[in-house]
């Protein structure tokens, strides 16, 4: 039998406990989508981005196009409230490079979050007509993610079954009758005053 070697595994990288991440690692994010990692957990649901000045959702990992550097990632639709802008610009994202763009515009507070290659030099043809969202202004939400729930309100909370009902309603009657009796026993002292 040949002897193997076995190829060193890459630590996983710990899920964060929180609701919104304020940064995102496309790498991350590429991973989990295309079936990089060995394990993958699960309990990891689609990743939903949103805006990271008003929270509106602007796009979703189901839409994923990819990235190569960590300054944007690139989605294949958006959601209806990102607005296309309308004036085409210069953009130079390097010395050999000059693209035209439109803005990607965040329909609740009206800030740039991206953009759309419109004309590319052949080297980023990739990202020509494709919604590039900057990574600095967006967060990202993990669905599935919560793990809150509400806690009994202390440890003699029991839940309302039929026998605890019964007991509950006899304990009712008792008291309704205690108080149907002083009542009467009110009413004799009354009279005799």
């Amino acid at each position: 039998m040949a002897n193997r070697e076995k190829t060193p595994q890459r630590p996983r990288k710990s899920s964060l406990d929180q609701t919104f991440e304020t940064s995102i690692d496309p790498s991350v994010i590429g991973d989990k989508l295309f079936g990089h990692e060995e394990a993958e957990d699960p309990e990891d649901g689609p990743v939903v981005f949103i805006c990271a000045k008003c929270k509106l959702p602007v796009g979703d990992s189901l839409s994923w196009d990819g990235t190569e550097d960590t300054l944007q990632i690139r989605l294949k639709k958006i959601t209806e409230n990102v607005v296309v802008g309308k004036e085409t610009r210069m953009y130079e994202p390097d010395k050999r490079s000059m693209c035209l763009i439109v803005d990607l515009i965040c329909q609740g507070c009206h800030s740039v979050i991206g953009m759309v290659y419109s004309s590319t030099p052949r080297k980023l043809d990739h990202k020509r007509f494709t919604f590039c969202l900057n990574v600095a202004d967006i967060d990202s939400y993990v669905l599935g993610s919560a793990n809150k729930m509400l806690a009994a309100e202390g440890p003699s909370e029991q839940l309302v079954t039929l026998e605890y009902r019964g007991f509950v309603e006899q304990q009712l009657k008792e008291v309704k009758l205690m108080v149907v009796s002083m009542a009467q026993r009110i009413e004799e002292i009354e009279s005799g005053l």
